[in-house]
């Protein structure tokens, strides 16, 4: 019988990436956006409010047939509800029960880099990203601008 070789790894960041930071910094109140301005990724409860980017929950589900795939991403050390927002904003969007494409697929960690993987999609080179020893796809670069410009570079690459 003839075996497949593993999936490559692939980690997909949430900020910017997969979710539309700007969609929960317009949710926040007046007092809160005045209160947060320069550090809104601090103001508590704002990974709840956040919209998946267009396409980004397809493309994900995809990735998961051709990639070993997980959501790595950074919570704020100064915001303890963003690592719970961040949970519960996979399983509202990408799926909470086992079977779904994200299902205990989240890590968050401040150092990216100590995972190993072949790919990264991130929008920033932060938070070890410039260290991770696989391919760093820089979302939002031109040509990677869309999910469906990111699908057709990745596609090949499974």
């Amino acid at each position: 019988m003839r075996q497949h070789p593993p999936k490559k790894i692939l980690y997909v960041d949430l900020d910017n990436t997969l979710v539309d930071f700007q969609s929960g910094i317009d949710r926040l109140s007046a007092a809160d956006r005045s209160t947060y301005r320069g550090h809104y990724d601090d103001a508590p409860g704002i990974f709840g409010l956040m919209d998946p980017l267009p396409g980004a929950v397809e493309s994900f589900a995809e990735l998961t047939g051709l990639f070993d795939t997980y959501i790595l991403s950074t919570a704020p050390w100064d915001n303890p509800s963003a690592w719970t927002d961040k949970l519960l904003w996979v399983k509202r969007h990408i799926g909470a029960e086992p079977g779904s494409p994200a299902y205990k697929r989240l890590i968050l960690s401040h150092h990216k880099n100590l995972n190993n993987g072949a790919f990264i999609i991130d929008d920033r080179d932060k938070r070890g990203v410039k260290e991770f020893i696989g391919t760093h796809i820089h979302f939002g670069r031109p040509g990677l601008t869309t999910w469906a410009e990111v699908m057709d570079h990745m596609r090949p690459l499974a």
